[in-house]
């Protein structure tokens, strides 16, 4: 189903308007979202994504529909999985928990540009080189070998080259002012760190795409429903953000979903290069004839693993005893550090997160309590947070 250019301005312009009200009613006004906020207007993104789902499948019939979910649903765990990236730069530059919703709304805007032109370079490569299939899969295939190593996965994410290099060249201050890209320091106008982490992210959003926009080629080769889907789940990723901030930790097994969808794909993708083989090297340059796999397959196949995915990551007992102990390290130097939040009650929040954490942590078996890499360290700094809290409340009574 080809799709006319009156559908595609209309896509994209109420893309944008989604953007700019995200912008003008969410973000201009530097705050900290509440549970309830970021719950809300998360479900109002997924809804939207899934009414769209629901008129392509009217108009466009059962295939393209599915072609939709499927895409949607495996870019939507690829975002998820960036959140883990997106956590360490912003907790590497230290960003104050008001002003990291700018940040990250600039990502998602950043990624959609990438990602676009990644699309319509993919387009046109598939249309004037049917061995580019090949060069996809292959990408997908050693992604997913990466994913199973997730000890090296975002560990440098924060400080890539193009970081350090703006960091040795630019004139660079060391303090934030506010949500500021620019500030005054001893009568100089200088960068302020906030310019330095949007440079992080976009940086590592372009890597992002090199893996993502494959993985849903390898799904369909419609570009409008490739930008569609692709559009829909970065949109209220921001919100999602802090919904699942202090729950990512627990989806322990999510890079090994990841790398089984992404292996399917890439080997999906190889199938159809196959069937639509021109290289001469291969069966004389024919097409070989081999299994190609459905788009009911390929959702059943997506839905089937990431299920079982979430599931085993929530009830695992590892994974708890990990989210609490992460999650405790994490809020005892977010107390810590006194740049992170100006906001009293929020750094209130996150000593009684801390409280709540450590009393969880106390009833877990010792095996799993202990496994946390660098405990000893995280102790220490858990009990960092307490003096100060304790001087705190003496100090305020």
């Amino acid at each position: 189903m080809s799709v006319s250019p009156l559908v595609w301005t209309v896509t994209i312009v109420v893309i944008l308007a989604l953007l700019a009200f995200d912008y003008l009613f969410h973000i201009r006004k530097a705050h900290v979202p509440t549970l309830r906020e970021a719950a809300l207007w998360s479900s109002v993104y997924v809804g939207a994504a899934v009414l769209f789902g629901v008129v392509v499948l009217a108009l466009g019939g059962t295939e393209m529909g599915g072609q939709y979910f499927a895409g949607f649903i495996t870019e939507k765990a690829l975002s998820v999985d960036n959140l883990f990236v997106f956590l360490v730069i912003l907790a590497s530059f230290r960003v104050p928990r008001e002003d990291q919703q700018k940040v990250l709304l600039f990502g998602i805007v950043f990624a959609l540009i990438a990602r676009t032109v990644f699309i319509f370079l993919g387009v046109a490569l598939i249309n004037s080189f049917a061995w580019i299939f090949y060069v996809f899969g292959a990408i997908l295939l050693i992604t997913a070998g990466h994913l199973l190593t997730p000890e090296s996965h975002a560990e440098d994410e924060a400080d890539n080259v193009i970081v350090r290099l703006a960091r040795k060249f630019l004139r660079t201050s060391q303090q934030y002012d506010g949500d500021k890209l620019f500030t005054i320091e001893n009568g100089k106008r200088v960068l302020t760190p906030m310019l330095l982490v949007m440079v992080a992210i976009g940086g590592t959003d372009v890597l992002f795409a090199l893996d993502s926009i494959p993985a849903i080629f390898g799904l369909t080769q419609n570009a409008y429903i490739v930008f569609t889907a692709t559009a829909f789940s970065l949109m209220g990723l921001r919100q999602l953000f802090f919904l699942l901030d202090g729950l990512l930790d627990r989806l322990i097994y999510l890079s090994y979903g990841l790398a089984a969808i992404l292996a399917f794909i890439g080997a999906k993708l190889v199938l159809h290069a196959l069937h639509e083989n021109t290289l001469p090297f291969i069966n004389g340059g024919q097409h070989v004839e081999v299994f190609e796999v459905t788009t009911g397959l390929s959702l059943v196949v997506i839905v089937g693993v990431l299920a079982v995915t979430v599931v085993a990551s929530l009830v695992s007992p590892a994974g708890k005893a990990q989210t609490a102990i992460n999650n405790a390290r994490r809020h005892a130097e977010s107390y810590l550090d006194l740049g992170y939040t100006a906001d009293p009650h929020e750094r209130e929040r996150i000593y009684r997160n801390l409280t709540d954490e450590l009393a969880a942590i106390e009833t877990m078996d010792k095996k799993y309590r202990d496994k946390a890499k660098d405990v000893e360290a995280i102790r220490a700094k858990v009990r960092e947070a307490q003096a100060r809290h304790t001087e705190y409340l003496r100090t305020a009574g």
